[in-house]
Formats: C-alpha cells, sequence, structure tokens
C-alpha cells in the first residue's frame, strides 16, 4: 500500500474523558426489531488511543454503534459466550431477512473488511452464507459468509466436533471492494436476505478503507504471469511456476512482480536473495492448499539454517496470503511465512486463515515485519522462535489469532535485542496478546493491546516453554523494557484452574526471573477483567513500575501467586473491584513492594482462599454487582514528553455538593447522557476544555446530556459550545433545555428551537433561562444538520449575570466536511512498522508441537512435554 491515510487519532483531552459510563446498564441490550436504533454500551476502542498503536489505513466502526434494527448482544467477558469474542465485547445478531446494521462512512472508502459470526454447522464442518450490502438503500452485491473458519471445540489444541465442549473462535471476517469511492455520509448496509443457509448472521464491526490503485509492476521486474506463466484466475497450481520466477530474480538480481490475482499454491515458494512485490494486498492474493495432502499450503518461507540458511535480503511487500486453515495442527507447516531470513524486510502483507501469520525459525538477525494485517489466524500471529535476534514487528494490526498475538521464544538460543513496537493487538483466543518467553534486552512499546478472551493476559514476561533457562542463555536477561502500552480489557480467565490471569503477569515456571532489570513505565492498564498484575510460579525480580495508571479492575489491582520483589512510583489504582482490598497476596513477605512515593489505591490486603467473581467495569459503570463509579482515564506521562501518554480525566465520584462562587457552575459536575458515540462521553462537556466533545449515539435521536449541580439554584443563562478548530463547519441543532430537582420529573425550562453553532464566532450559543430552582439540567437535542447525533463540548451553566439567547430561525445548510462532523484529521502517512518475512523449503521443523491432554499446570497454554514430529528436527517444542 502506498501512502495509505493514517487512521483518526483522538487529541489526549479527548482520550482524557473516555467517559464511557453509562447508567442503566443491562447485560444484553435488545433493540426493537422494527425500530432502527443503537443500543450499546461505550466502550473504549484499540484504535482511538493517541500516539500508540499502529497507524491503520482504514476507519473501524462497531456494529452495536451504527444504525440497527437487530438485537445488540453483550457485553459479555464469559469465555464461550458469543459476545465475548466480540470487539468491546458486543456485537449485533440479525436473525430475520430485512435486518440490518447500517454503517454512514466517516471519511471516502471503496472497501469494507467486515467481522461476523455464523452459526457452526451440525457436523462441524462450518456453513456458506451470503447477505446482501447496500449503499444509501440501493442493494450493490451479495457477499458470501462462512463459519467454515471458526468454531473449535474442546481442550488444547482443539478440534471440530460440535458434541465436545468450551466452543470458541466464533468470529471470522471478509472483505470486497465496493467498485466506487464513495464519500462522507454515504450509508453502508450488511442486510439478511435470506435465513435459509443461516439462522443468524452476528455483525461485530467494520473496517472502511480507501484502497489505492494496484501498484504498477517495477521497471525490469520479473512478471509471474507473463513470463513464468502463474494464472492469476486461480483455477491451477502455481507453486512450481512461482518458484522458477522467484529463482531467476535472485539469479538475475531482478524484482519478482505478483500483478493482479488470485493464485493457488499447494506449498511453499522458498525465498532467498529476492525481492516479491504485488500490487498490492487487496489485487494481489495467494492462497491455496494441496487437496490430496492437506500439510501443504502456500506460504512464502525462508531457507532453514539447517537447508542452507537463512536466507538473505529478502523483500516481501504489497501483496496477501489468504489461506484455507481450518483445523489447528501444530506439526502441520501451514503458517503464511516462516523458515529463516536475515536482513530481510516484511512491508504491507495481509495474512489471514493460515496457521501462524510468520513462525521464524533461527539463528537468524535483522528482519523487520512492518505495515501489515495479521487476521483469523489458528495460532499465534507473529512467533520469534529460537536465536532470533536485532528483529522488530512493528505498525502491525494483529486481530482474531488463535495463540499469542505477537510471541518470542528462545527455545534453544538466545533472542536478543528484538523489540514489538507500535503495534496493535485485539481479541487473542487463547493465550496473550503480547508475550516474551525467557530473551534478553527485548523493548515491548508503543503498542495497544486489547480484549484477551482466555488463559493470558495483555502483557506477559516469563521464564515458561521447553529451553527457557538461564543455563542455556535463553532466559528473560538483561533490560526488559515497557513503556507506553496501553492496556484494554485484557487478562481473563484461566479456564483450568478458574482463576483470573492478569493484564500483566509474571510468571517464573521453569526458574524465577532474577537478575534482569524490568521495566514498566507510562502505561495504562484500562478496564482489565480481573487484576491489573500478578505474579505466579517461580518468583520475579527487578520489577519497576513507573507512572503506571490502573483504572478498572474485575477483581484485584495485584494478585500476588509467587514470591516477587516490586519498586512502585507513581502508581496509582482505581475503581477496583475489591476497593476495601486491592492486594490479593497469600505469599506473605515474599511479596515486596518497594515505595518509590505517588502511589494511591493500593492500600489494603487479603489473601481469602479462594477467587472472587469478577465485576467487569466496562470504564466505570458497574455489571453484576460491585464498585465502580468514574470512568477509567489514561494516565499522564512525565518520563518521555516527546510521546505522551494521555491526561487523567476529573473524577466524578465526590458526592454532589452545592458548588461556591458566581463562575461556570457546571465544570466538573458529574455528567450523564442517553447515549455515547464511542470515546466521546458526556463528562467531555464539564472538564473546562472546549477541544473535547461528547457525541451522542448517531442515527438514534431525540438524545440528551445532563449536569448534576448538587443542589437546587436559580440559573440565569447556559453557554454551550462545540471545539473552536475552523475544520468545525457551522451546524444547527434543534434542542430543548430542562430542569428538575431530584433527576426523575422533568419540566421544560425553553422550548425547543434551533442553534446555529459557528466557528467564525467562537463555536459558541447562550441560552438565557428561567429563575427556577433547578439541580439537574438537561439539554434534550433532537436534530443536528452537522451530524446525525447531538454533540456538545462545553457545557456551562451561570447562575448570575445577563444572557441573551440566540435560537436561529432556521436551520444551517452547510453541513460539515470532515469525518463525523469533527475537525479534518492529518492527511495520509505511510505505514512505517513491520509484520512478516519470506519463504523456505519443504518439510521442516513443526511450528511448536503437538501437545499431550494432560491436566495444565499453569495459566496461558496447557502444559504438556511436547513432541515435534516435523520432517526435520525431532527437538521438542511447545504448540503454536
Amino acid at each position: 500500500m502506498l501512502n495509505p491515510p493514517t487512521r483518526a487519532r483522538r487529541t489526549v483531552a479527548s482520550l482524557a474523558t473516555l467517559a464511557l459510563g453509562a447508567s442503566g446498564l443491562l447485560a444484553a441490550a435488545f433493540v426493537n426489531a422494527g425500530t432502527a436504533h443503537a443500543a450499546a454500551v461505550p466502550a473504549l476502542s484499540p484504535l482511538a488511543v493517541p500516539n500508540r498503536g499502529a497507524s491503520v489505513p482504514f476507519i473501524e466502526q462497531e456494529a452495536e454503534y451504527a444504525a440497527t434494527n437487530g438485537t445488540v448482544v453483550g457485553p459479555d467477558r464469559l469465555y464461550g459466550h458469543l459476545p465475548s469474542e466480540a470487539s468491546g465485547r458486543q456485537a449485533v445478531t440479525l436473525n430475520a431477512v430485512g435486518q440490518y446494521v447500517e454503517f454512514t462512512l466517516t471519511a471516502p472508502a471503496n472497501s469494507i473488511d467486515f467481522r461476523y459470526s455464523l452459526p457452526d454447522s451440525s457436523d462441524g464442518k462450518g456453513r456458506d452464507a451470503s447477505m446482501d450490502l447496500l449503499v444509501n438503500g440501493q442493494k450493490l452485491k451479495n457477499v458470501d459468509v462462512t463459519s467454515k473458519y471458526s468454531w473449535y471445540y474442546g481442550g488444547y489444541p482443539f478440534n471440530n466436533n460440535p458434541g465436545d465442549t468450551n466452543p470458541h473462535h466464533f468470529f471470522d471476517e471478509t472483505r470486497t471492494l465496493l467498485g466506487s469511492t464513495y464519500p462522507i455520509g454515504t450509508k453502508i448496509r450488511l442486510q439478511v436476505s435470506s435465513t435459509a443457509q443461516s439462522p443468524t448472521f452476528t455483525i461485530d464491526l467494520a473496517d472502511f478503507e480507501n484502497v489505492g490503485a494496484p501498484i504498477a509492476k517495477p521497471a525490469n521486474a520479473i512478471d509471474v504471469v507473463a513470463d513464468f506463466g502463474a494464472d492469476p484466475t486461480g483455477a491451477t497450481d502455481s507453486t512450481a511456476k512461482f518458484q522458477a520466477a522467484v529463482n531467476a530474480g535472485a539469479a538475475q538480481g531482478r524484482t519478482v512482480y505478483i500483478p493482479q490475482g488470485n493464485f493457488t499454491l499447494y506449498d511453499h515458494v522458498i525465498v532467498d536473495k529476492v525481492t516479491l512485490a504485488g500490487a498490492g494486498p487487496w489485487y494481489s492474493v495467494l492462497g491455496g492448499r494441496d487437496p490430496n495432502n492437506r500439510s501443504h499450503a502456500a506460504g512464502i518461507y525462508g531457507k532453514y539454517v539447517t537447508s542452507g540458511g537463512p536466507s538473505q535480503n529478502v523483500t516481501l511487500k504489497d501483496f496477501a496470503i489468504i489461506g484455507d486453515i481450518r483445523e489447528r495442527v501444530d506439526e502441520d507447516q501451514v503458517n503464511g511465512l516462516g523458515g529463516a531470513m536475515s536482513n530481510s524486510t516484511v512491508d504491507n502483507l495481509w495474512i489471514q486463515h493460515t496457521k501462524v501469520g510468520a513462525w521464524m525459525d533461527g539463528p537468524m538477525d535483522r528482519l523487520t515485519i512492518k505495515n501489515s494485517r495479521i487476521l483469523d489466524q489458528t495460532a499465534d500471529g507473529v512467533n520469534f522462535h529460537t536465536g532470533v535476534t536485532n528483529s522488530t514487528v512493528t505498525n502491525t494490526f494483529v486481530r482474531n489469532t488463535g495463540d499469542d498475538g505477537l510471541a518470542s521464544w528462545p527455545e534453544r538460543v538466545a533472542n536478543t535485542n528484538d523489540s514489538f513496537t507500535h503495534n496493535t493487538v485485539v481479541l487473542p483466543i487463547l493465550a496473550n496478546n503480547i508475550v516474551t518467553y525467557g530473551g534478553k534486552d527485548f523493548t515491548i512499546s508503543d503498542n495497544v493491546m486489547s480484549d484477551t478472551i482466555s488463559n493470558g493476559g495483555g502483557l506477559h514476561i516469563a521464564n515458561r516453554y521447553p529451553g527457557v533457562n538461564s543455563g542455556s542463555g535463553t532466559a528473560v536477561a538483561g533490560t526488559i523494557t515497557a513503556a507506553r502500552n496501553t492496556l484494554i480489557r485484557t487478562g481473563n480467565s484461566d479456564f483450568n484452574w478458574q482463576f483470573g490471569v492478569g493484564a500483566i503477569w509474571f510468571d517464573g515456571l521453569n526458574e524465577p526471573i532474577t537478575g534482569a532489570t524490568i521495566n514498566i513505565t507510562d502505561t495504562d492498564i484500562l478496564d482489565s477483567s480481573y487484576e491489573a498484575i500478578q505474579t505466579i510460579e517461580g518468583g520475579v525480580t527487578g520489577v519497576n513500575l513507573t507512572n503506571v495508571n490502573i483504572d478498572g479492575a474485575g477483581t484485584y489491582a495485584i494478585q500476588a501467586q509467587a514470591n516477587a520483589q516490586l519498586k512502585f512510583t507513581n502508581v496509582k489504582a482505581k475503581n477496583i473491584a475489591q476497593s476495601a482490598t486491592p492486594i490479593h497476596n497469600c505469599v506473605g513477605t515474599g511479596f515486596q513492594i518497594t515505595d518509590g512515593g505517588g502511589n494511591s489505591g493500593l492500600t489494603g490486603s487479603t489473601c481469602t482462599g479462594q477467587w472472587p467473581a469478577p465485576v467487569w467495569t466496562y470504564n466505570g459503570v458497574p455489571v453484576g454487582g460491585g464498585n465502580g463509579s468514574s470512568s477509567p482515564s489514561p494516565s499522564p506521562s512525565t518520563s518521555n514528553p516527546s510521546s505522551p501518554s494521555p491526561s487523567p480525566s476529573p473524577s466524578t465520584s465526590t458526592p454532589p455538593t452545592c458548588p461556591s462562587g458566581t463562575g461556570n457552575l457546571a465544570q466538573g459536575r458529574p455528567a450523564t447522557a442517553s447515549g455515547t458515540s464511542q470515546t466521546y462521553g458526556p463528562g467531555n462537556t464539564v472538564d473546562g476544555d472546549a477541544n473535547t466533545y461528547w457525541e451522542s449515539a448517531n442515527n438514534a435521536f431525540p438524545q440528551w446530556v445532563q449536569v448534576d449541580l448538587g443542589c437546587s439554584l436559580s440559573l440565569t443563562k447556559a453557554v454551550l459550545k462545540l471545539p473552536p478548530a475552523s475544520a468545525w463547519a457551522s451546524r444547527t441543532q434543534t434542542l430543548s433545555v430542562q430542569g428538575s430537582t431530584d433527576g426523575t420529573t422533568f419540566t421544560t425550562l425553553v422550548g425547543s428551537a434551533g442553534y446555529t453553532f459557528d466557528p467564525a464566532t467562537g463555536n459558541t450559543v447562550t441560552i438565557n433561562l428561567p429563575a427556577t430552582p433547578t439541580r439537574y439540567l438537561r439539554l434534550n437535542v433532537t436534530g443536528n444538520t452537522g451530524w446525525p447525533a447531538a454533540q456538545l463540548s462545553e457545557f456551562q451553566v451561570f447562575g448570575g449575570g445577563n444572557g441573551s439567547s440566540s435560537p436561529s430561525s432556521s436551520p444551517s445548510s452547510s453541513p460539515s466536511s470532515s469525518p463525523r462532523g469533527r475537525p479534518a484529521r492529518p492527511a495520509a502517512a505511510t505505514w512505517r512498522r513491520a509484520v512478516r518475512p519470506p519463504p523456505p523449503a519443504p518439510a521442516r521443523p513443526t511450528v511448536r508441537a503437538t501437545r499431550s491432554t494432560v491436566t495444565p499446570t499453569r495459566t496461558g497454554r496447557a502444559p504438556t512435554t511436547p513432541s515435534r514430529s516435523g520432517s526435520r528436527s525431532t527437538w521438542a517444542a511447545p504448540a503454536a
């Protein structure tokens, strides 16, 4: 992809108040079947964190916030429940002809990639169906959907037998080009045309992208079709022709070009000293699987060290590998990328439906994987396995892996000086978002991790898995740097042992983690499913946590199940379910925290002998009882001004009291709303910052926002503001003002009228109020010419002075020219971070080995004495 548009990033101020508190929360919100309406619990998006995570070329919209006449399911984090695997733990189920989810484009787009779930078939082989795709109410095309790549059962390594226990891995995704570029405001609808093929269709989200034109063949490049006869229709196997083209490119020093087409490969293509480049990942697609030997499938591999490798100076860029892997067999080498590649680069690949996106077997040095997407894997996203050094995965988006999202495992030879930076890793079905099993001088920074499903956490640092030990030099060593990461709804239950796994957790199973320095700095741990920090098995020392914000935890702030020596400096915890005893410590004095100052919310410990049920706050709103008040808020960064961390939001948990003075009586007071879009919560209207704003649920008027002044007061005026930036075009919002003394019975103070917000005059409206005693002041909004939702950045209330109302006689005719009616974002920026590598030769060591079905002994994965049955080696290894 050349110069794809950067995803919209939020300002630091806008993220400061995640404002995800919503009253009347239900475990499942049901929408009236006949009404187009969005009704969901606001949840922070992993793509809404400024300066962290991957810069992706698409804009993501969640189905539960879109227009729909289906049923919103969730929020729910229980393993085996359908919504638990949805982004934000919510989705929309459609179960009748004519039901739909309709998205409104906030930026020009010519493609859609949407995530969905269909029920499994009775035989476990999956079902095929289709949905209608409509543009502005007119059918554009049918889009095929399937459950063949989802639904796994039983224990590790899982099976496709619906009669077994533990169903999981429910979702898949599909993509299609729309044929034209549609402008902002275009309505894209996914609609059920028949329930004969599938009784239900559950939609999680849609990613909209404005895909560039196909990349032309470079000068003097070899064309796999024109020069070597590869079949762009995919009707025949092109493996041999690809291999011949690659060999010729290496011999002649020429780039090998993959033109537009869908190419079938029955086996790996081995690359060395060559550039393999496509027309773009939406145009040049590799796939396929040997129909007679299902352990052979499409993949680009480097040479294994035992076969003359590692390959050198390989570049793989601008194409997709969309495989046909429907099961997890750890002996099969059916990964997107594999083998060993040194001094090589993987850039702008799309890898989907393979076993592992990139399983790299060293020793190898200086591999960069960047600007890529890894989706819907049966095992890991990326694994640096054995002797991978000076290598990185950066600016890569990873979603729906069957195991660890990004992992490093130095099984026999140390992995040294590697890094995972600026990645977004969401929804690993098993294990962790990001992990290093052993490793020396590793950097894990500026990432976003969200929505861990089971048996793992967001960030894991461990001496675990075969071959990880200090005697071999493969244990955790040197300096491990984890800086400026954000973890959202991470950690989850270990379904073997039935206790929570921490959002950040340390495990010394093979041997205690000692002698290393582990620095975790400027990190936000938000809305953790269970505990925020955990130690288990073998103990850990040398851990320094500095400027860490723990905001929301389903059980404890800290769960100590093994000895640990930690230093806390400016670690602040709030919204902890077990708030009276935020530390669970059953190891006694073996667990030690050195207080570096500035810590809070960590007083009180317990050892109950049993694990409490989690209370999931959904950013401040309790579900299932327990505590919870203000929304989780990211922490301020003090140690790296060049990469600022989000700033904290004002607390709304203090009991209301009468405001004093004659200034803005609403500032800092509790604010609530009828609905919220994404992270634009009502707290933004009372934070004193006109650059942050509240936005209601879209396409769901009427909507309201209100402030609790603490006691009844005689008011004189309300001043309403939108952000002053000139990118906010003029708009008219139709609204009335209501008041109440008890928060239940409201009377109309000012009747409905249109009020024009004009950036030329500061985007400010003043409304005179009658001298009626009022504690709860509400704005009820029924229309907005700039965006199909209510929008407000400041709700100021005054009890003195004069004001003049300025309702407009007619609505403005100039809707916003920017996405969502919000300020325009920066223009395009190239993807610049890594993801995958190249090819090897037939039969090679398997990607992690099989595991026996024994009772697990630790969190994360089932234990085993692994046995690799790969044809190249017989050394032991755990499964991928």
